[in-house]
């Protein structure tokens, strides 16, 4: 992609589907990026622990039911004492700071080892502008080239439901944010109805990939059924917040979903002398794959790190981000 100068970045929702296919991507370390102007209360990171990845997560392909729900069948409690949920509510009471989006910078690193950004505009309206360059990022906005897609719409509208409501209604929206087999809030007939579509679509996937079709699996029972709910919550909630991290909404509704996963440990960290939190979904949330670390501000909640961990090899991929709040205005006049 880096010699076809003249081809856009792939927009969002293209990474979204080479995901759910590849399941694991893997990049090296790169440099920090030049701080840019209006950034929130932000820890500076070291060049050392800065590095880039594309945050692989196993999502299973399916449909959404538009039957009537019912009761979550596997509901995880609030976890009410977890650090998360009073980040959470300082977060909502701090509330946004002026603007119409969230701008988020990511650093990542090339497949051929060379570092290159990623600029992301999420508006308060549900538009993406993405860029590989303030510059790009601005043609980008002028055009009117919105990359936004409904998966993008979904995980916002969830986050912000968890934010403002009823977090366990939230968290089966997020959950079916992302196409998938769970059939989280169906009947239990029409939850392995949804689960059987699921399986056919990963058949044709593989077939169209060349690759070998496995025989169908049933669909997981007890702590397997929880853990791959978990993942899909995992990989959506995360995924809002690296997009729309700078929107005190999205980010509160955020810390209080991930709450409710209760294999996700919660730990301190210092960054160059600031206080953080370390969020970790271990291998059982990972397919038995990986160790996925992200690391926030302790005080605002906003995404600091993001690194995976490879189980097979203990190869690691991060990526690293920085948010702040801007008009859209701006960004269509460079000014950012």
């Amino acid at each position: 992609m880096k010699k076809l100068s003249d081809v856009p970045s792939p927009r969002p929702a293209a990474y979204d589907n080479a995901r759910a296919a590849l399941h694991t991507a893997m990049v090296e370390p790169v440099n920090t990026v030049v701080r840019p102007k209006r950034w929130l209360s932000w820890p500076k990171v070291s060049v050392a622990a800065v590095g880039a990845a594309a945050v692989a997560a196993a999502v299973v392909m399916g449909t959404a039911s538009t039957s009537t729900p019912v009761s979550n069948p596997i509901a995880a409690p609030q976890v009410v004492d977890s650090p998360l949920v009073k980040l959470a509510s300082d977060v909502k009471a701090a509330g946004t700071l002026s603007g119409d989006s969230s701008l988020v910078i990511t650093t990542k690193t090339a497949p051929d080892g060379s570092p290159y950004l990623v600029y992301t505009v999420y508006t308060d309206k549900g538009q993406v502008f993405t860029g590989d360059s303030a510059k790009t990022l601005q043609d980008a906005a002028a055009k009117g080239d919105d990359g936004a897609s409904p998966f993008d719409a979904h995980v916002m509208e969830a986050a912000e439901l968890a934010a403002t409501g009823d977090v366990e209604k939230a968290k089966i929206a997020m959950v079916n944010a992302s196409p998938n087999g769970w059939g989280l809030g169906l009947s239990p007939a029409e939850q392995e109805k949804a689960w059987a579509h699921n399986q056919e679509e990963i058949a044709k996937m593989l077939r169209e990939m060349g690759k070998e079709v496995p025989a169908p699996k049933p669909r997981p029972t007890g702590k397997d059924l929880e853990n791959g709910i978990n993942n899909t919550l995992w990989s959506n909630t995360t995924y809002a917040l690296f997009i729309g991290a700078a929107n005190a909404d999205i980010r509160a509704g955020v810390l209080k979903l991930v709450a409710t996963i209760q294999d996700v440990t919660v730990g301190n960290a210092q960054v160059d002398g600031q206080s953080a939190l370390t969020l970790t979904a271990g291998p059982a949330l990972q397919y038995g794959e990986s160790t996925h670390v992200v690391t926030i501000n302790a005080d605002n909640g906003l995404p600091i790190r993001s690194e995976v961990t490879q189980v097979k090899d203990g190869k690691r991929s991060a990526a690293n981000y920085k948010s702040s709040r801007v008009n859209l205005a701006d960004v269509v006049a460079g000014k950012i």
